[in-house]
């Protein structure tokens, strides 16, 4: 098997096991996904704030927040999951195009020199 073969396989299994991240905290009664807290919760959690952890809590906001489709934040944990998933795809359709794009236009140029 080529090893771009495998790289698509990895990336697809990945891709699937995404909803795992809103499945298991949703079954083991979680607050939130692995390594998603806030700054508020890993103190509960751990019973403090790291130092450097509460100066840059609130310097990076996600540019599209919450994983799921307008309407299924109230839904139950398959439409959540079945939203993480889309997301999931959706990610790595925009990375793999953009790679695309820029390969082209690199090429491009290796052509002409």
């Amino acid at each position: 098997m080529k090893t771009l073969s495998k790289l698509w396989i990895g990336i697809a299994f990945l891709a699937v096991i995404t909803p795992l991240g809103l499945y298991v905290p949703y079954k083991l009664n979680s607050k939130s996904a692995w390594g998603e807290w806030s700054a508020q919760e890993i103190k509960m959690l751990v019973g403090y704030i790291p130092g450097e952890l509460e100066k840059v809590s609130g310097v990076w906001k996600a540019p599209v927040s919450g994983y799921g489709a307008h309407g299924w934040f109230g839904k139950d944990a398959a439409h959540r999951g079945f939203g993480y998933f889309l997301s999931g795809i959706i990610g790595i359709a925009a990375c793999v195009g953009i790679a695309f794009i820029i390969g082209k236009i690199l090429s491009k140029k290796e052509k002409k020199r």
